[in-house]
C-alpha cells in the first residue's frame, strides 16, 4: 500500500527493461528453438532498444510508476494486459512504417506479448517485494457496519498486508463536534500514512472539508468499499443500490470482448465434449444399475435477460425439487450421485447448452426457476445479476467453498457475481478458468 519513492521508481524500472531484453531472449529462442546467435540477437536487440524506451514511457503513462498499492496490485493484470498491448501495437507502427530497420517480427511479437506479460506480471507482484523492505504503514479506518468490521479483523489479522489499522472510528459512536479535530490529532501522532473511509456515509462527507489539508502532508486517501473490494474479490452488500447500480453496472455489449469469449466458448465446449463422450456410456449405466431410471435429467433454468432455457444434466438425484437450496448430505443425492457431483461429471451435458449459446463456459450460475422465483422475492436486487450470460463456472464458485445453502450465503454469492458483472473481462475470464481448473485437479469441486 505505500506510494513509490525515487529508489523503489528506479527498481521497477531497471527490472521492467531488465525484464524486456530478457522477453526478447526467450522469443528468439523458442522462436527458432535453439540459442540464438550474435547476430540475430545484436539486430534484433538493437531494433528493439528503442522500442523500449517508448514502451517505458507507456508503462508511465498508464500509472505503472507512481502507487504500487494493493488495489493496483489487484488490477495489475488487467493493466498490464492493456499496456502491452499498446505496446504491441506501437511495435507493429514502428517496423511496418520506418524503412530503418531491416527485421518484421509478426509471430516475434505475438510470442513477446505473451513471455513479456507473463514474466512481468511475476517481476511486479512477487520478485519486487523480494527485493525491496516492505514498511508497514499505519492506517486509519473511519466508517461503521458489518463491512467495517471484516476489513480491520482481514486486515489486522493477515501479515501480506503492508499496513494496519491502528485506529477504526465507528462514525455512529461518535457524536461529538470536535470528531474532525479527533481524527487529525490521531494521524498527526500515530504517523498515520492512510485514511480509508466511507466516502458515501452523508457524516463522512461533512468531515473531508476538515481533513482536505491532509492531503498536502502526503497522507493518501481511500474509499473504504474500494479497499473492501479489493480485498474480499467482492462488492459490498451495502452498495447495492439504485445508484450503485446506474454507476457500474453496464448491459451495453463489449464488442471485442464477447466476441472473443463466443469463439472460446465454442472452440473449447466442442473439444470438451468431443473428449467427454467416453464418460457418457459408463456414467449412464453406473445411474441405470442404481436407480433404473434415464441417466439424463432437464431443468429449466434462468439465463440472461431473466429468459428461460432447457439445461442439461446427468441424473444425480432421486428428485429434482426445483425450489430447494441442494444441502451437506441431502438424501436425494444418490451413490452415483455423490461421486459425479464432486467430480462435476454431472455438468459435462451442459456442453451442449454452451454449444447452443444457451450458457457460457464462464459467467453466474443459473438458478433453478423454482429457487429464483423464491430469492428474487426475498434478495434485493437479485436478477441484476443475469444481465450477463450464466456460466458453467463463474467468480462466486471459485470463492464460496460450497453452493449456498441460506439466504445469507446467496447474497454472498450475489456480492461476488456482481464482482464479476462488474469486473468482467477476458483477463478475469482466465483467472476463473485458471483457478476452476485447479479446483477440478484437487478434487475439490462442488
Amino acid at each position: 500500500m505505500s506510494v513509490v519513492n525515487k529508489k523503489e521508481a528506479i527498481v521497477l524500472f531497471l527490472g521492467d527493461l531488465l525484464i524486456f531484453i530478457v522477453s526478447l531472449w526467450l522469443t528468439l529462442f523458442f522462436r527458432y528453438l535453439e540459442i540464438p546467435s550474435n547476430e540475430i540477437w545484436k539486430v534484433h536487440l538493437s531494433s528493439f532498444s528503442v522500442l523500449f524506451l517508448f514502451w517505458v514511457s507507456t508503462f508511465y503513462i498508464s500509472g505503472l510508476y507512481k502507487k504500487h498499492t494493493l488495489l493496483l496490485k489487484n488490477s495489475l493484470p488487467k493493466i498490464l494486459f492493456n499496456t502491452q498491448i499498446s505496446n504491441i501495437i506501437l511495435a507493429v507502427l514502428f517496423f511496418y512504417f520506418i524503412p530503418y530497420f531491416s527485421i518484421t517480427p509478426k509471430t516475434n511479437l505475438f510470442i513477446y506479448l505473451v513471455i513479456s506479460f507473463g514474466l512481468i506480471y511475476f517481476w511486479r507482484l512477487y520478485l519486487f517485494n523480494l527485493i525491496t523492505p516492505i514498511r508497514v504503514q499505519n492506517a486509519i479506518l473511519i466508517a461503521s457496519g458489518k463491512e467495517m468490521d471484516e476489513l480491520v479483523h482481514e486486515v489486522n489479522n493477515n501479515k501480506r498486508y503492508n499496513f494496519v489499522f491502528t485506529h477504526a472510528l465507528n462514525i455512529d459512536e461518535q457524536k461529538t463536534e470536535d470528531f474532525s479535530q479527533r481524527i487529525l490529532k490521531i494521524v498527526d501522532k500515530n504517523d498515520i500514512s492512510i485514511v480509508v473511509a466511507d466516502l458515501n456515509d452523508r457524516e463522512v462527507d461533512e468531515l473531508l472539508p476538515d481533513l482536505y489539508n491532509l492531503i498536502f502532508k502526503k497522507i493518501q486517501f481511500l474509499s473504504m468499499h474500494d479497499l473492501y473490494e479489493s480485498i474480499f474479490d467482492r462488492v459490498p452488500l451495502s452498495l447495492m443500490n439504485h445508484n450503485w447500480f446506474i454507476k457500474n453496472i453496464s448491459t451495453q455489449n463489449k464488442f471485442v470482448y464477447d466476441f472473443l469469449k463466443r469463439v472460446m466458448d465454442i472452440s473449447i465446449a466442442f473439444v470438451l465434449m468431443v473428449i467427454s463422450l467416453i464418460f457418457y456410456p459408463f456414467v449412464a449405466l453406473a445411474i441405470w444399475i442404481e436407480s433404473k431410471d434415464k441417466p439424463f435429467i432437464v431443468q429449466e433454468r434462468v439465463g440472461k435477460d431473466n429468459k428461460i432455457f432447457k439445461l442439461y444434466k446427468f441424473k444425480s438425484m432421486t428428485s429434482n425439487d426445483s425450489g430447494k437450496w441442494i444441502t451437506e448430505g441431502d438424501n436425494r443425492v444418490t451413490k452415483v450421485g455423490k461421486v459425479i457431483r464432486a467430480s462435476r461429471i454431472d455438468e459435462l451435458p451442459q456442453l451442449i447448452n454452451v454449444l447452443r449459446g444457451d450458457i457460457s463456459l464462464i459467467g453466474p450460475r443459473p438458478d433453478i426457476i423454482g429457487l429464483f422465483e423464491d430469492l428474487n422475492k426475498q434478495v434485493s436486487y437479485y436478477t441484476i445479476r443475469n444481465v450477463v450470460k450464466p456460466g458453467l463456472s463463474g467468480w462466486a464458485q471459485t470463492h464460496q467453498e460450497t453452493p449456498p445453502h441460506s439466504l445469507e450465503e446467496t447474497k454472498i454469492r450475489l456480492s461476488y457475481d456482481l464482482y464479476y458483472v462488474k469486473n468482467r473481462s477476458f483477463i478475469l475470464d482466465l483467472k476463473i478458468a485458471l483457478q476452476t481448473l485447479k479446483t477440478l485437479i484437487s478434487r475439490t469441486g462442488k
